[in-house]
């Protein structure tokens, strides 16, 4: 992710009792009410998906501080999200806000700072516990009003102008919280609302990273002269079998990226987001060896994004006509794209915590310079865990054919 972006372009390559456990209240019978006490009819509420174990693992996982201090003291994302607040301050201000995922309460901390006339900060976790005690801190308590449990559960007994989330996680759709997201936009957001961040996308290139290879496969061979070139097939599995999350550069990019998914946040539904398949071409613009493939994403601060529509469904090369790639003249449509903030996660931007996320072959292919790589990748939630992530990898070069199958846990 990068600080705010002048150019507005996409960096596709480029006092209230808080209980101390997630409170399900009971429905009322009170419909909603506008700001001007006028009631509002409350949209059909969507279907509630139970909290299971899993749940309750990923809650628990943000109850220690020091995934909140890794967040916070990432300072791309956290700055991002702050302009991106300010900049929205007339859509804010005097304004009712949810936050999904509050956390420590910054991003709900932000809004009230903008003017917001009310914030609920919404999170399942036992962080909101200290979420709490630190809007009292911040003499908030009036204005902050932070509920402890899921979006599925909680009760908002009005309508929201406004919904802030943070809910991105490695590749863009590991962790499954959009879902938390489109719940919250189906239960509370009123017509005409803002949603921060209002769209992502999720890319994929080719990459080739000879250095990590070496230091996790061919370090095997001559280890202090003694041949343990036995290790080599199980040093592979371990090092490559599940996707790995770390910081390339625009070095290790062999072309152009590819648009895996496109997700605008104002009409997304959770239903698409269970499995997400793209077919891709590339042509290496260098020879080097191709070692796997790279993904990443940005997510764009803005009002409703308007996507690009599918064009020629043939597949061409990366770098030209496809509407899936991503060259410096083809960027997304903006309804305002002189005041578009974005915050990419791509090689060549300042890293975040969030790194780039690779997939590994086995064994590395060969390229020659304008050599063509095709297939196709599927991103589907596990049916056990859909907090984990299936990924179904099939690609082709030089006349030969690879699957790699992999889960992210």
């Amino acid at each position: 992710m990068v600080p705010m972006n002048s150019s507005g372009n996409s960096n596709g390559y480029s006092p209230h009792t808080l209980s101390a456990k997630p409170l399900r209240q009971r429905r009322g019978g009170r419909r909603s009410r506008d700001r001007d006490g006028v009631a509002l009819p409350r949209a059909a509420e969507p279907e509630r998906r139970p909290c299971t174990e899993f749940d309750m693992a990923y809650f628990q996982s943000y109850s220690h501080v020091g995934i909140h201090e890794e967040m916070i003291k990432d300072r791309v994302r956290t700055e991002t999200y702050k302009s991106a607040i300010m900049q929205h301050q007339s859509f804010i201000a005097g304004k009712v806000v949810v936050d999904v995922g509050c956390g420590t309460g910054i991003l709900s901390i932000f809004c009230a700072q903008a003017g917001a006339k009310r914030v609920y900060a919404v999170d399942a976790s036992e962080i909101a516990i200290q979420a709490n005690e630190v809007v009292k801190a911040n003499n908030l308590s009036d204005k902050v009003i932070v509920l402890h449990g899921r979006v599925e559960d909680v009760e908002i007994n009005e309508g929201v102008d406004v919904i802030v989330s943070e809910w991105m996680g490695y590749m863009l759709l590991y962790e499954s919280m959009l879902g938390s997201v489109i719940t919250a936009r189906d239960r509370w957001l009123k017509p005409g609302g803002l949603i921060l961040p209002s769209s992502a996308t999720l890319y994929m290139a080719p990459v080739t990273h000879s250095d990590r290879y070496k230091e996790s496969i061919d370090f095997w061979r001559n280890v202090y002269g003694i041949d343990m070139s036995a290790m080599v097939p199980l040093a592979k599995q371990c090092a490559f079998e599940e996707p790995s999350v770390e910081t390339i550069s625009g070095e290790n990019v062999l072309t152009w990226p590819h648009v895996v998914k496109q997700v605008d946040c104002y009409t997304v539904t959770i239903q698409e987001l269970e499995s997400v398949t793209t077919r891709y071409r590339f042509c290496s613009m260098m020879r080097a060896p191709l070692h796997g493939f790279a993904f990443w994403f940005d997510v764009e601060f803005s009002g409703p994004t308007i996507f690009p529509t599918s064009g020629d469904s043939s597949l061409l090369c990366v770098g030209s006509s496809n509407d899936n790639s991503i060259d410096g003249s083809h960027r997304k449509k903006r309804a305002n794209p002189n005041e578009a903030l974005v915050l990419s996660t791509a090689p060549e931007d300042p890293p975040t915590h969030w790194q780039q996320t690779l997939i590994y072959f086995y064994d590395p292919v060969e390229l020659e310079q304008d050599q063509i790589i095709e297939g196709s990748v599927t991103l589907s939630q596990s049916k056990e865990n859909p907090r984990f992530m299936n990924i179904h990898l099939e690609y082709a070069s030089g006349g030969r054919a690879f699957v790699k199958e992999s889960v992210m846990r």
